[in-house]
């Protein structure tokens, strides 16, 4: 098991974007691998965050990259995202995304203390972090409206799912953490994430729920008129 402590886990300025080419390549290779859609990023994006102070970069003691996150914000400040969070591949399931999330969960805090942080997964393991976290699963109706955030989902393979869904669901889980509900949430502490069994957890019910909701045919309101009447 990787022992955490030996990794740095810092905020990313100027000194980091060299990194910022090998980042954007993992996210891609990981989410084909997974088969899930992904909003791309570019390299010049990812550098701009770090340039700003606004993302969390993790690595080994000999300054090889291990894992990253970043915050974007939308509705004038009102919304904020942790997005992007990547680990490198042999470092899965050994705790470090939840080091990377907390720290990122917490400059967020420090940025935009009134701010809702939110996100948008189809990942487990993300769900669960979040909700050590204090994000609690929401309908997309609580998220931003900010188009420009929308617009993002454009490069993802499942965007014409939330098209035709009206952008009220896709294949995503959406989680929100309110500062004015939460006031008092105490996160819970870092553990080593050992792999994970089968089981029918909540989580999965919640994600295949979700999916099956997101594939549901779609029927028009004049449709729907038309079957009536063959019914009748």
């Amino acid at each position: 098991m990787t022992n955490l402590p030996d990794f740095i886990v810092a905020v990313a300025d100027e000194r980091h974007v060299g990194y910022a080419q090998t980042i954007c390549d993992e996210m891609e290779a990981s989410a084909k691998a997974r088969g899930t859609g992904i909003a791309k990023r570019k390299p010049e994006y990812v550098a701009q965050k770090m340039a700003e102070g606004k993302a969390v970069i993790a690595l080994h003691p000999d300054g090889k990259w291990a894992g990253f996150c970043y915050i974007e914000t939308w509705g004038h400040g009102n919304y904020v995202a942790n997005s992007g969070l990547i680990v490198s591949p042999e470092l899965r399931k050994s705790g470090l995304a939840s080091k990377i999330k907390q720290k990122i969960f917490e400059l967020s805090r420090t940025k935009y203390p009134d701010a809702k942080i939110f996100g948008l997964t189809t990942a487990l393991a993300v769900m669960k972090i979040n909700s050590g976290l204090g994000y609690k699963p929401v309908t997309y109706s609580e998220l931003t409206d900010d188009e420009m955030f929308w617009k993002g989902c454009q490069s993802c393979v499942n965007f014409e799912i939330l098209q035709a869904k009206n952008r009220s669901n896709c294949l995503c889980t959406a989680m929100l953490f309110d500062p004015a509900k939460e006031q008092n949430f105490m996160p819970l502490p870092i553990m080593e994430q050992k792999p994970a069994a089968k089981t029918n957890s909540l989580q999965e019910r919640w994600v295949r729920y979700r999916q099956r909701l997101a594939l549901q045919p779609i029927v028009l309101p004049e449709q729907e008129k038309d079957k009536n009447k063959q019914a009748s």
